[in-house]
């Protein structure tokens, strides 16, 4: 019986010589439309697919593989006689060789102005059908979806035969690339059609960049992966300009880095510096120069070894400062070429350019959560605000100064792990309390950063609402003027009252911000 090989491709790199060396071994070449012509073009000797099946291709091509001479050929045990009988009554040669790939479906929905018509025509019904096919009857069928296979499966093939091994290895990218292929789709259906945010089944697919070193740990395995579709301003867009490869925790970092830039926008300049995914210090000012003075003056000691997000171009003042202290990442829109001569002189450093670094993450997304046989999902925190403006429930009222104060130290603390406390004075944050199990402590640690004199005359963000009036007392004792926090305890009452007999101005935003 002869050998019949069945080529029908989207990606064409690589596939006359392939084929030429399919045709050197023997086998038949059946192909259809577009890859016929490559290949008579390459000089190849091509069966077009309407003689095999006795039917034309028809519907603008998109009928032409969906037929029992080609799919019995591809699904036939060549170990079972009963099928390989009916192989032989029906006429059917067996496809022994399947090369195929798909319509650029993720291409065409990348394209700048593309149709809903347009991606639609571009989902491929006959390719994933022939693939999936093919997987199924991985022990006789060798199923090519990837160019990069080509040379190995033809050495396999001079040498006598694909192994098992691989056999079982190309079925497996097979229903890979199909799971990946679908979800795509899906998710850009319901994003076009404004489905259901959390869908009743959640298929979610994504694409590695890069494998890494290691994970949290030496001893954990990792890799980074992005979305199908690219967001502006995330970290999956940066390009690296300097530095080595980013390790797992560094891009953990840096992504929650970015998170916390983007709560500021890109109005005024502002600089965020993150270690082990806190907020450490974030400084606005009139310059980015002088919003990263604030950033560093925060906390000098732990920016160390700690990652920088800017919202706008580095210049050389701003890269003079940051060389001054061993930083693991900074992260900017772009950098003068004076910046970058100078921050390249450090070795160690990353400096990732990344356009759109600030500006706000869209709508929608979602954010996700992995546990022990399941995953939690929810929309990403994208609202600073309840819908009504902050209100004021103390006798004193916020000044115009402690007030813009306080809406930059709300935007941090929902930044910081829970329980959360930000200190900020003048345009930056001067005492951090992350991750404490009760709030007080929290609070402490936040003071215990900031010292007595920058605690004095600082305002106070807290995550969540006050149980009791004790956070206030030691606000008070530590020279805090004014506090924001959501409100909403049963003791709301103490806490008011604190405040004015401290004479603290406190407002409550109706909105918590929770991160664990």
């Amino acid at each position: 019986m002869k050998k019949r090989a069945l080529l029908s491709v989207s990606d064409k790199t690589g596939l006359a010589a392939f084929a030429k060396g399919l045709a050197e071994l023997g086998y038949e070449l059946v192909s259809t439309g577009g890859t016929a012509r490559t290949l008579r073009e390459a000089g190849l000797e091509v069966v077009d697919i309407s003689e095999i099946t006795g039917f034309p291709e028809c519907l603008d091509g998109r009928v032409k593989t969906l037929h029992p001479m080609v799919h019995g050929g591809l699904l036939a045990m060549h170990d079972n006689p009963e099928h390989m009988a009916q192989l032989d009554k029906l006429g059917i040669t067996p496809i022994e060789v399947l090369v195929c790939n798909l319509y650029p479906f993720k291409a065409t929905i990348l394209k700048e102005g593309v149709t809903f018509e347009e991606a639609i025509e571009n989902i491929d019904i006959g390719g994933p059908t022939m693939i999936r096919s093919a997987a199924k009857n991985w022990q006789d069928v060798v199923v090519v979806i990837d160019p990069r296979d080509y040379d190995r499966v033809l050495e396999e093939l001079r040498a006598g035969g694909v192994s098992r091994e691989h056999k079982l290895a190309l079925a497996c990218k097979v229903f890979e690339q199909i799971a990946n292929y679908d979800a795509m789709i899906a998710d850009y259906m319901r994003k076009v059609t404004q489905a259901e945010t959390l869908p009743e089944t959640l298929t979610l697919t994504y694409e590695r960049v890069q494998p890494m070193r290691y994970g949290e740990n030496p001893h954990q395995q990792a890799a980074f992966y992005r979305e199908v579709m690219p967001v502006r301003g995330a970290l999956t867009e940066a390009k690296q300009l300097h530095g080595k490869e980013l390790s797992f925790n560094n891009i953990s970092d840096a992504n929650a880095a970015l998170q916390t830039l983007a709560e500021f926008g890109t109005e005024e300049p502002a600089a965020v510096a993150l270690k082990h995914a806190n907020p450490c210090g974030v400084g606005i000012g009139g310059t980015l120069h002088e919003a990263y003075q604030n950033a560093y003056e925060a906390d000098p000691v732990s920016i160390f070894g700690g990652i920088v997000a800017l919202n706008r171009e580095v210049d050389a003042a701003t890269a003079e400062e940051m060389a001054k202290i061993f930083l693991e990442i900074i992260i900017a829109p772009a950098f003068s070429e004076e910046a970058l001569a100078i921050l390249e002189k450090k070795k160690n450093i990353r400096l990732l350019e990344l356009p759109g670094c600030g500006e706000p993450f869209p709508k929608g997304m979602l954010d996700f959560k992995r546990v022990a046989g399941g995953m939690l999902a929810q929309t990403i925190d994208d609202r600073l605000l309840a819908d009504e403006e902050p209100r004021c429930v103390t006798d004193r009222k916020p000044t115009e100064a402690e007030m813009k104060q306080l809406m930059f130290a709300w935007k941090v603390v929902k930044h910081v792990k829970s329980n959360g406390i930000v200190l900020a004075k003048d345009g930056r944050t001067v005492g951090v309390g992350p991750g404490q199990t009760n709030r007080v402590t929290a609070l402490d640690l936040a003071i215990r950063y900031a010292g007595e004199e920058k605690a004095k005359g600082s305002v106070m963000a807290s995550d969540a609402f006050f149980p009791f009036s004790d956070c206030v007392e030691h606000a008070a004792a530590a020279g805090v003027t004014a506090i924001i926090q959501p409100g909403g305890s049963i003791r709301d009452e103490e806490s008011i009252k604190a405040c004015n007999e401290a004479g603290i101005a406190m407002i409550f935003t109706g909105m918590r911000h929770f991160k664990h």
